[in-house]
Formats: structure tokens, C-alpha cells, sequence
């Protein structure tokens, strides 16, 4: 009898563990890894032309499944922020054309559904490592200011850097937030964990450099610009190695300010290119990537653990095209433009998913996808269904990760956006551009100079003229 209750009591510890073990595995965990200003053309799996090495990227597309027309909802990368986690095209916010800059107040609000509220509502455990860029309110040192508009040069002296921000991604859905404002070049230079800064905030830097210049503003004792990128991912690897021990699934959003101005690669990467010091800089991501898909394999947990690594658009000009075009790589690859531009190379990009239960290794899509289909992804995944008001810009991708339900993706058509508010509407191998220039930064502009004579609108069939 004593045996039998001893058997009876094993075999339940037993049925818990394996309860809790497959309850814990059911749901995927979720990485979402966001470049900064990573050109289409810059990885090995994308343009076999490119000069830049991108081995562990190219073996993690080797291993999933790579988009090759992908697209971000914006050729900047405030909109398409707010795109990956909300699911709406970026004109449906107040911002209408250009970037956020570090002071800027928060741009979502907090009511609004996002990625990562809907997974923490589903049981996920959410974290933010890295570059937010999408506004939140810093605390005032007199209340008065709060609804008056400053100047930028001002406001540095009227924030209170003792006290917490507000609207701030915790207020997203967020368990856990780590990260700085904006982009490298834009102050405060301060990190700020669950809506405290994270140091005395005393120095007022600034820098000018080829590839490393950066505006003037507050700076706070932990942050150094040259350690912000692998600092960033060390903290990720972290959180990724704490939540194995959990029993929930985690989504870790890693958006980075890399390779973003200033391009800093450290010095172990300096000169490694043979190029220039953004082509080391897209070396150093690339080798950060490989550490982080190499921890998963370590904890056992890739199986179930899709890996998602993308960029927020093109690649910046202040890469220097023409420097890295002597040496025989182009960043936006065959396509036109760069970021900022309605042309492809504003907005397409690089677009890997690696999720081994579920994908096949060495898959290739051709269908057209949007950073804002994030959302309605994560909802598929779980067998959940999105409210009418949340995510209205979302398809899910999830049937294109598998062959044999490809045609069921929904996306019928896709809206691109410039950084001055121009538009394009993409449907088939069409594209059709309601304006006369790039929208952007390359030439023609939207000067009434170098658009005079050009036709009001641009169409164009990217099959037959993937180049524009």
C-alpha cells in the first residue's frame, strides 16, 4: 500500500512538472531586434554583391526565413516605431512628417493596445531594451512649463533628472523598460530603467566628427556613446538568461541606435571591414547577433523562441554611399534611395524570422510585408482575434511562415510613407508615388528647383524596374 502511494504521489509531481513544462513551451518565446539605419543591400543574405561580412546574420537566415520585400510603414524611424507596436500606419498618429526628438513628450498613449500589452495580457512576461525614440514625458522642475512649448536649447534646464518620467513605456505594457530616448545624436544622453534615470546627470557633451558627432545636452555618469550598443545587447542577454528561469514566455523587444550616428564601432572592430567605419559598425551587429542566437542555443530554448531581426529603415546617407561605393557595396542594394525617400531603398529592408518549430530552414518570401504586421502576428500565434479599433494596419504574417498556407495571407495592398508626409501605395508589382521626387533626402528633392518639369506622380512596375 505504502509502494502504491509513493508511485501515486510520483507519478502526480510528475504530471505537474510536465504540465508546467508544456504549458511553459506552448507559447513561443519572442525576440523583435530592430537595427537603427541598416540598409537593405547591407547583409550577405540580401545582396550577394555586398562587401560588408555578415556571417551569423546569414546563417540565422540560413536557419529561418528571409522576406525579401519587406517593408518598414515609414522611411524614418519614429513612424515606424509606432507602427511595430501599435499595428497602425504612422499618419494616423499626430505625426504626420518627420522624427521625434529626445525632449519630445510620448506619442502613443497609454490606452492604446501595443505588442507588448496584448502579450503581458496573454500571460507573456515584456521587456524594452534599448533606443525608444518615441517620446515620453520627463518630469519638470516647475509645473508651469508642462503645457507650454519650449524651445530645445531650453528645456535641459528645466527638466528635473531626480524624478520619474511619465507616459513612459511601462505605461505601454512593459514589464521591464531599460533604455534612452532617442537616437545617439539626440539629448539627454541618459539611460532610464522602469521610469527612473539611472545616474547623476552632470556633464553637457558634445561631439563632431566624420562618422561620430553628436548634439550638445545633458549626459549622465554611466553613459558613454562608444558602449551604448553592446551594452544594450549584454543587458538583453541578461534578461534572456533571467526569464529561462521563469515559467512564462517573455517577448523582448531590443530596438538599437545602431548603425545610427554616431557610428562608434568599438575598438576591437575598428578597420575590421576593410571598408569603412559603418560597414565595421554593421560587423559589430552582426557579431552581437550571432552571441545572442548562440545564448538561445545554449539555454535550449531556440526551438520554441522566434527571433525576429529587421531594420527601421534604409541606411543613412551619413554612411558615405560614395566611400563604400569605391570599394563596391551599395547599402540599399539594387533599389533607389536611401532613408528618408519614398523610393524602395527609403523603406525596404532586411527582414529575418527564425522560429525552428514552426519554419523551415532556408525559407525565402516574396510577398510583400509591413513592419505593422507585428501585431496581428502575435495575435495569430496565439489564437487570438484583435479588437476592430486595435492593430488596423496588421496582417498577420503567420501563414507565410508555413508553404503550405502561404495563400492565405491577407496584406491585398501597403502604404509607404516619407520623411516630409509623401505617400506611395504599393499593390502587386505596382507602385504608385504621389509626388515628383524622392519624398526625401536623395536627388530630386522637393524643392520646386529640382522637381521643375517632373510629372506630378511616378509609377512604376517593380518587377520589370525593381530600380525606379
Amino acid at each position: 500500500m505504502k509502494k502504491a502511494v509513493h508511485s501515486f504521489l510520483f507519478l502526480l509531481i510528475f504530471m505537474v512538472i510536465s504540465c508546467r513544462q508544456e504549458a511553459k513551451s506552448a507559447a513561443p518565446n519572442i525576440i523583435y531586434v530592430l537595427a537603427d539605419d541598416l540598409g537593405y543591400g547591407d547583409l550577405g543574405a540580401f545582396n550577394r554583391e555586398g562587401k560588408i561580412k555578415t556571417p551569423h546574420l546569414d546563417q540565422m537566415a540560413q536557419q529561418g526565413m528571409i522576406f525579401t520585400d519587406a517593408h518598414t510603414s515609414s522611411s524614418v524611424c519614429t513612424p515606424t516605431r509606432y507602427g511595430i507596436l501599435t499595428g497602425r500606419y504612422n499618419w494616423r498618429s499626430p505625426l504626420k512628417r518627420g522624427v521625434l526628438i529626445g525632449t519630445s513628450r510620448a506619442l502613443i498613449p497609454q490606452d492604446r493596445t501595443t505588442v507588448p500589452s496584448f502579450l503581458k495580457s496573454n500571460g507573456y512576461h515584456t521587456a524594452f531594451i534599448g533606443k525608444w525614440h518615441l517620446g515620453w514625458d520627463w518630469a519638470l522642475k516647475d509645473n508651469a512649463f508642462q503645457n507650454t512649448t519650449i524651445k530645445d536649447g531650453e528645456i535641459f534646464e528645466k527638466i528635473d533628472f531626480s524624478k520619474k518620467i511619465t507616459k513612459s513605456p511601462n505605461g505601454l505594457g512593459f514589464d521591464y523598460a531599460y533604455g534612452h530616448c532617442g537616437s545617439l545624436d539626440m539629448p539627454p544622453y541618459v539611460y532610464v530603467e522602469n521610469e527612473k534615470i539611472s545616474a547623476p546627470v552632470q556633464n553637457i557633451t558634445a561631439r563632431k566628427g566624420d562618422y561620430h558627432w553628436w548634439r550638445k545636452g545633458p549626459t549622465a555618469d554611466d553613459f558613454d556613446h562608444e558602449r551604448v550598443t553592446p551594452h544594450l545587447f549584454d543587458k538583453a542577454e541578461a534578461y534572456v538568461t533571467q526569464m529561462n528561469e521563469k515559467e512564462k514566455p517573455f517577448f523582448l523587444y531590443l530596438p538599437l541606435p545602431s548603425p545610427h550616428t554616431p557610428i562608434l564601432p568599438t575598438g576591437e572592430w575598428k578597420g575590421k571591414s576593410g571598408l569603412n567605419p559603418y560597414a565595421d559598425f554593421v560587423m559589430q551587429i552582426d557579431h552581437r547577433m550571432g552571441k545572442l542566437n548562440g545564448l538561445l542555443d545554449e539555454l535550449g530554448i531556440s526551438e520554441n523562441t522566434i527571433v525576429i531581426f529587421t531594420s527601421d529603415n534604409g541606411c543613412s546617407p551619413e554612411a558615405k554611399f560614395d566611400v563604400l561605393a569605391e570599394k563596391g557595396h551599395d547599402p540599399s542594394g539594387l533599389f533607389r534611395g536611401h532613408k528618408a525617400d519614398i523610393f524602395e531603398g527609403g523603406h525596404r529592408v532586411p527582414f529575418i524570422v527564425k522560429w525552428p518549430r514552426k519554419i523551415k530552414a532556408g525559407s525565402v518570401s516574396h510577398k510583400t510585408i509591413c513592419t505593422t504586421d507585428f501585431l496581428a502576428t502575435c495575435a495569430d500565434i496565439l489564437g487570438k482575434t484583435l479588437k476592430d479599433e486595435e492593430g488596423e494596419d496588421s496582417f498577420s504574417m503567420m501563414p507565410l511562415f508555413l508553404e503550405e498556407t502561404k495563400n492565405q495571407y491577407k496584406r491585398s495592398f501597403t502604404i509607404h510613407h516619407s520623411i516630409n508626409g509623401s505617400f506611395a501605395i504599393r499593390k502587386g508589382d505596382f507602385k504608385f508615388i504621389f509626388c515628383p521626387g524622392s519624398g526625401g533626402w536623395s536627388f530630386p528633392r522637393s524643392s520646386k528647383k529640382e522637381t521643375q518639369g517632373l510629372p506630378k506622380f511616378q509609377l512604376y512596375n517593380l518587377k520589370e524596374d525593381p530600380g525606379e
